[in-house]
């Protein structure tokens, strides 16, 4: 059986840890791989060597860093088929797909190759007699990435380009579910010319998790996965003197008006719902139907759900893939069931749903839920997969109150034809990133990324400017530097301008 190293130093590194966890090929349901899983003493170990590797990093001019970014940005552009593939294999969603998480993170190194315009200070001269004051910004440390299954490559590089880029180290634990992408891309830091220990791979499950959160060289922590992990990831990461933006999960509503397109808006909620099987933080998984747009939307809904094909990430005849796990095939299942038996109604059921040639693979179909009420569990799970819950409303008022009255606030969309409507709506909603006629508005890299409420915690989105911010920290020098035979003229007073 093949095992999976990190990488620490600049080298492969098998943990003398027994532990290991299995990677799976979600389309055949059989083990391809295991993972080593690093204990505290490994983890201390990579900490060890990136907080060396610091000291020379941080200060290596802008220029060389970028000269190295830009290496890398070309280096990941060759190689997007090859972690497309790896992403595909060990994840389950299609290949075009995967290709699409690529080009996305490879969008944030781009952002980051802009660093010396990034980390540009400010300057005020003559603030006072003979005195001037300038600010800039310096790196952390050592910083950790802690990222989730569903995007194995974007959301890290939405990470660690921009903390490198910034001068700091890193080090991160990718989910064990798919951790060959994470590898391939320190493989491509080192050719880009990266120096050793800069950026580590370590794999591993809670305990390694706990070593980063406890050791006190870890300056900052980023984390994307479920609400409860990220609020002990926040509270165990702050009480220990770190830096950390958390974020959870999310139960993003689609707002669907009697004057939208509604063939336009049911080809775009079918693809948000069931693209990647759901698994997206972006997903959308409730529609609210306002008024007499319900009916027409099922129906349009259910048809182009029921016309998806469901296969093998690796056929390109395959819409969306399975789902990563056998334990996520079962809680999804299971969930589905939950929405009839509390009183909803099922046009469209994935349950059964069977992929010749891949009977044992981690397969669930689309499925619509009508007639969903906020009570019901299928509204308030965060189910993560390829299930539509619809909700029914009478306005556009009522639909924001109901968003609003939602734990998560990470994304939100309205169909609608009205500027009003959506100017109401995108004032209205307590949610972090809005679309408008756009049901997946995840930012651009120059923007950031982050919701509201159970969906974020810590006070800095991921990556964009606000992932700059995160990632550094602050100085203001205010200097003299008098002529040889000025007299001091010193006083005890608290000291202002002149």
């Amino acid at each position: 059986m093949r095992t999976i190293e990190h990488w620490i130093g600049g080298k492969g590194v098998c943990a003398p840890s027994p532990r290991t966890s299995p990677v799976f090929n979600p389309a055949t349901g059989q083990q391809q791989a295991q993972v080593a899983l690093a204990g505290k003493a490994e983890v201390n170990e990579a900490v060890g060597i990136a907080a060396a590797a610091f000291e020379e990093w941080s200060q290596t001019s802008l220029s060389r860093r970028t000269k190295i970014l830009f290496s890398f940005r070309e280096l990941v552009n060759q190689h997007q088929a090859a972690l497309a593939e790896l992403i595909t294999d060990e994840h389950g969603k299609v290949l075009s797909d995967a290709r699409g998480e690529v080009q996305r993170g490879l969008e944030v190194i781009e952002f980051a190759c802009g660093i010396p315009q990034l980390l540009k200070g400010d300057y005020s001269d003559q603030v006072s007699a003979g005195i001037d004051s300038f600010s800039f910004r310096e790196p952390l440390g050592v910083v950790a990435g802690i990222t989730p299954f569903n995007f194995p490559a974007m959301v890290p590089m939405w990470m660690y380009p921009v903390a490198i880029a910034c001068g700091n180290t890193f080090i991160l634990k990718p989910s064990e579910r798919d951790p060959s992408a994470s590898l391939l891309a320190a493989e491509l830091w080192q050719r880009a010319g990266l120096p050793d220990g800069v950026f580590n791979v370590v794999h591993g499950d809670k305990e390694a998790v706990d070593a980063l959160l406890d050791n006190r060289q870890v300056a900052a922590v980023s984390f994307v996965g479920s609400t409860p992990i990220a609020r002990y990831i926040h509270e165990r990461g702050t009480a220990n003197g770190k830096r950390v933006q958390a974020l959870g999960g999310a139960k993003n509503h689609a707002i669907v008006m009697p004057d939208a397109d509604l063939d336009y808006a049911s080809d775009h909620l079918v693809a948000a719902a069931f693209g990647s099987a759901g698994e997206r933080c972006m997903a959308i998984s409730a529609a609210v139907a306002i008024g007499s747009a319900g009916d027409a939307l099922i129906e349009l809904v259910s048809a182009k759900a029921r016309a998806l094909t469901v296969g093998s990430g690796r056929d390109a005849e395959s819409d969306l893939g399975p789902v990563v796990s056998s334990q996520a095939r079962d809680r999804i299942v299971g969930l589905i069931g939950t929405g009839p038996a509390q009183g909803a109604d099922l046009p469209v059921d994935g349950r059964e749903l069977l992929v010749p040639g891949f009977e044992d693979g981690f397969f669930v179909g689309p499925t619509v839920i009508d007639h969903v009420t906020t009570e019901m569990e299928v509204y308030r799970e965060e189910i993560f997969g390829p299930v539509l819950s619809v909700v029914r409303a009478d306005s556009v008022d009522d639909a924001i109150a109901l968003i609003n009255a939602n734990p998560y606030g990470n994304g939100t969309a309205i169909f609608t034809s009205s500027g009003e409507t959506a100017r109401r709506f995108q004032r209205g909603v307590k949610v972090g990133m809005i679309g408008i006629n756009v049901p997946v508005p995840v930012p651009m890299a120059y923007y950031s990324f982050g919701g509201w409420k159970d969906s974020l915690f810590g006070d800095k989105h991921i990556h964009g400017p606000e992932g700059i911010s995160f990632y550094t920290r602050g100085k203001v020098v205010t200097a003299r530097w008098p002529h040889v035979d000025h007299e001091s003229g010193s006083n005890l007073q608290f000291p202002t301008s002149s």
